[in-house]
């Protein structure tokens, strides 16, 4: 075979840190859900434009700028789809439920909220399809992982800022400046600006939970693996920096479900270290145990108070239940979840926009085949990911899996789906993710189970 040629090969090469560049830059700048898009204006003057969020907007051409060096990559490397069996059925169903969601776009109740929705569906699916094909392919992705920590660390670096100080400072600027201009503030802004909890750079503290859940496992998988570029020493201490800030986020922040999904993917990431299994139980009991106990010390005041964030969202699923059993087959149009729940919620219940329940709220919005394909995709890409193997395991892309399975855990009662930095970052890896498995299994003649570094 002829070798590519050399511009082909540049972009190959340049394809990988290009795509991390952009998912760092949405961890830091679109975190906002989209159905929000009127609410945010773009920021004015260089100070806003570095520390204010920006519009979606400004993110599609971007993605599609990288979705041009995607399509280079792709080709250089030579793509060829490989999955057999339910692999290659995960590889086509985000078509599948992409297309369903335009469909059931004609009977939307918004059509605002539903153009909205529609362009972060297809931006996230898009994330996928250069996960598999560009990012699956390549054979170094140093440059992806280094642009994409150095996101996730302004993150947490905003994060442990809010916590020293900063967060005071940014509510009382909100709430001289800010809140007057704006039309409508949302009960969840509003929410957020108010607490003591600590969001970052994103929509709120849940979805700050989200990002660390779905980042630190695969920047500690990649950390590790940099074995040709720093000791031992330095590779543990800059892990254990990491972890230690990301964990203080994540209580600072607040969230009872993050937290509990942390403690599921430590659990699980403690079920493959390699020791006798009657220490490994007994150390994955001690662990479980210690989360327990720490989480409800931690929250006894929330449950005394009667949990109400828990029986809101209770009232949420209550009501996307009721519109899939109204409208079964096209719902009420993607992302439209708070335009119905504000005709059938409770008097007394607080307005929200959405169902914080990805999978509810797709039945919801596009009805039951909707949610069987969104729900199928998330199920089949998750197993037919797993790395899988005989040896020792492979930790950098296990570490991967566990943070994207830690996402899909928390959209159980969270809204990722409709957040770009959580959503292209999450289709995107899992992607990556599936090629990996797929020429690994399916055709072990190609090796593309490279480790993140």
């Amino acid at each position: 075979m002829n070798p590519p040629p050399p511009a082909i090969s540049r972009i190959s090469r340049l394809f990988p840190a290009a795509f991390g560049a952009l998912l760092g830059l949405a961890l830091v700048k679109f975190g906002n859900p989209v159905i929000l898009g009127a609410l945010l204006e773009s920021p004015q003057g260089p100070w806003e434009w570095a520390f204010f969020p920006w519009p979606v907007g400004l993110a599609y051409p971007l993605l599609l700028g990288v979705a041009m060096l995607g399509a280079g990559a792709a080709k250089a490397q030579g793509f060829r789809l490989e999955a057999q069996g339910f692999r290659k059925l995960a590889f086509w169903l985000p078509l599948v439920w992409l297309g369903w969601q335009w469909l059931a776009a004609t009977g939307t109740v918004d059509a605002k909220l539903t153009r909205w929705a529609l362009a972060q569906f297809t931006a996230a699916a898009l994330c996928f399809y250069l996960g598999y094909a560009s990012l699956g392919g390549a054979r170094n992705l140093a440059g992806f992982w280094l642009v994409l920590l150095a996101g996730f660390a302004v993150v947490l670096g905003s994060g442990l800022e809010q916590h020293f100080g900063g967060l005071a400072e940014s509510r009382e600027h909100f709430l001289l400046y800010v809140q007057p201009q704006m039309k409508e503030v949302p009960p969840e802004l509003m929410k957020r600006m108010t607490s003591g909890r600590i969001f970052g750079t994103l929509f709120y503290p849940n979805t700050l939970a989200t990002v660390i859940l779905l980042m630190l496992p695969g920047s500690l998988g990649f950390l590790w693996s940099l074995k040709a570029w720093l000791t031992a020493g330095a590779r543990m201490f800059l892990m254990a920096a990491l972890a230690l800030a990301a964990l203080a986020c994540l209580v600072w922040s607040g969230s009872k479900g993050g937290w509990l999904v942390m403690l599921l993917v430590g659990l699980m990431a403690l079920l493959h270290v390699r020791f006798a299994r009657r220490w490994k139980l007994t150390l994955v009991g001690l662990v479980l145990a210690a989360g327990l106990v720490g989480f409800f010390w931690r929250y006894a005041a929330f449950f005394e108070k009667g949990a109400t964030s828990v029986g809101a969202r209770f009232d949420y699923w209550r009501a996307a239940a009721q519109t899939v059993s109204n409208h079964p087959w096209l719902g009420s149009g993607p992302g439209t979840f708070g335009v119905v729940y504000q005709r059938i919620k409770r008097p007394d219940a607080e307005m929200a926009r959405m169902a914080h329940n990805d999978y509810l709220q797709q039945g919801s919005d596009s009805g039951i085949p909707g949610l069987l394909a969104y729900g199928g995709f998330m199920l089949l890409a998750l197993v037919g990911a797993y790395p899988r193997g005989t040896g020792a395991p492979d930790w950098p892309r296990l570490a991967v899996w566990l943070g994207v399975l830690g996402w899909a855990a928390q959209s159980l009662f969270e809204f990722g789906l409709y957040i770009p930095a959580t959503a292209w970052l999450a289709f995107a890896l899992l992607g990556w993710l599936l090629a990996g498995a797929a020429n690994h299994i399916d055709k072990p003649r190609r090796n593309a189970s490279l480790p993140p570094g």
